[in-house]
């Protein structure tokens, strides 16, 4: 007899989430494949609302020394897009609607539009949220977590799943460590073996350091 319903008939539980990310990554596997076959550099940038990733991206996008895209993640506007397009740097928005994430099937049919000439890099700006875009793999080359000064010292311990996903953390908003409560000592503990570089997108501190990291992925 079934436990759920009582109904005498047997059923077959079906985890729905495991079945959503199965999917995911095997189409995830299929873009590293034809991100290869065209040498693109693709680099998932992840954080919560506000850290400051369209800023970095920006800073980064009007010196970088490569061809480059960028895919935007938003559930709404293309606000984002607009900015990254002002560089001189291609852009295509994706639009998630209610959706907490890129998974990778936005991210074919965006990379597809978008069209990136091969040896690219190419930059996926996922939708503000520090819980679910470090379960989908996109196809990446890395993951970059993006944590500002404001949001607190204690991130990496209130979602794990995500910086423990990180091939680098970036903590951004260098700048206004005088005037916040953030102890980027203890971030660095917190955040364990993680790669870590602090610096300020808006003044440019630390910005070579970054660069240097990107050109190696």
């Amino acid at each position: 007899m079934c436990a759920t319903c009582g109904c005498g008939h047997p059923h077959e539980e079906i985890t729905l989430e495991q079945k959503v990310l199965a999917r995911n990554d095997h189409l995830a596997a299929h873009n590293r494949d034809w991100f290869a076959s065209r040498s693109l550099r693709v680099i998932n940038l992840m954080s919560s609302p506000g850290s400051g990733k369209t800023t970095l991206l920006e800073r980064t996008l009007r010196t970088f020394p490569g061809p480059a895209a960028v895919i935007e993640g938003d559930q709404e506007t293309a606000l984002d897009a607009d900015r990254i397009r002002a560089t001189g740097v291609p852009a295509v928005q994706v639009n998630t609607g209610a959706g907490c994430h890129l998974d990778a099937a936005m991210v074919r049919d965006a990379v597809e539009r978008l069209d990136p000439v091969p040896g690219s890099w190419l930059f996926v700006e996922n939708v503000g949220n520090l819980v679910c875009p470090a379960l989908f793999d996109l196809g990446e080359a890395a993951r970059v977590v993006v944590v500002s000064v404001t949001e607190g010292t204690d991130k990496p311990l209130k979602y794990p799943a995500m910086f423990a996903a990180a091939d680098l953390v970036v903590v951004n908003k260098l700048d206004l460590l005088p005037y916040v409560d953030f102890d980027l000592d203890l971030c660095r503990k917190y955040l364990g073996p993680r790669e870590v570089l602090a610096l300020s997108a808006t003044r440019g501190d630390g910005v070579d350091a970054w660069l240097d990291w990107l050109l190696t992925k």
